[in-house]
């Protein structure tokens, strides 16, 4: 299995009395009602509605860190990124709009990813889906039950690592937008494996594998080694997220790819 969740600190706390596992939770629901409530009547569309999106939520999720997390760093995929970030222990790993194609599409796959990661490793994270209205965090989420049969791909084109679990453990395949979308099929118990192999930032994975810990998932490198974030590159070339019970298996099949 992937590294252990690591506790939440004692006594991180918002001058409003927010545990970081709360205040995750709050920024990661209210940046999606706000993108919600962007998309009103549709007068944006397409790219604009993307941008605007994108611009909004950064903003408004940047203010509330400034004013509840003043000390801790951030990296965010929609702000300039500092280095200082490097020499902290404390680092938020933000994706203000996860999706934004399906966003700007009118979909419903896609999501706000927020994630306090603690000398590397996520500690309080929660994942938003704004149109479903569903909100997953560390704190309070389920390990899921029973096995689903399906393993989730992007509704871009699967790759060949998903066609060769896919087909290796005899899972159904379908599609659903973005990474944080597609993470959740897993944590919720819809798919049983998510696995990435073509390229990501650590904002498009971080908060989802807090989630996914925390429910008693897998989460790894394919090659089985542990995700660490807050890395002088944020690309991270692949992971896998996957029910414990078909980590050893998918892993050694994957050893013969890369």
């Amino acid at each position: 299995m992937g590294p252990a969740r690591r506790e939440p600190i004692e006594g991180a706390s918002s001058p409003g009395g927010l545990s970081d596992a709360e205040l995750a939770a709050q920024i990661a629901e209210g940046a999606g009602r706000i993108l919600v409530a962007a998309r009103h009547e549709s007068l944006l569309h397409g790219r604009l509605l993307g941008d605007v999106g994108d611009g909004v939520a950064q903003a408004w999720i940047a203010s509330v860190l400034r004013t509840h997390r003043p000390a801790d760093a951030v990296l965010s995929e929609e702000a300039p990124d500092s280095r200082d970030r490097l020499g902290s222990s404390r680092v938020w790993i933000i994706d203000p709009l996860d999706g934004t194609r399906e966003y700007a599409a009118g979909r419903d796959d896609w999501a706000v990813h927020v994630a306090l990661t603690v000398d590397g490793e996520p500690a309080d994270c929660a994942v938003s889906l704004p149109a479903t209205g569903e909100v997953f965090r560390t704190d309070t989420v389920v390990a899921p039950a029973t096995p689903s049969g399906r393993l989730v791909t992007s509704r871009y084109g699967g790759s060949y690592e998903a066609a060769l679990v896919a087909n290796r453990l005899s899972l159904s395949a379908y599609s659903v937008g973005s990474a944080g979308a597609k993470a959740m099929e897993v944590v919720r118990g819809d798919a049983d494996v998510y696995v990435h192999a073509t390229g990501q930032y650590e904002w498009d994975n971080c908060a989802p594998v807090g989630v996914a810990l925390a429910a008693g998932l897998h989460c790894s490198r394919i090659d089985g080694s542990p995700l660490i974030y807050n890395q002088r590159s944020s690309y991270m070339s692949d992971f896998l997220i996957c029910r414990p019970e078909l980590a050893a298996d998918i892993i050694e099949m994957l050893a013969f790819v890369f």
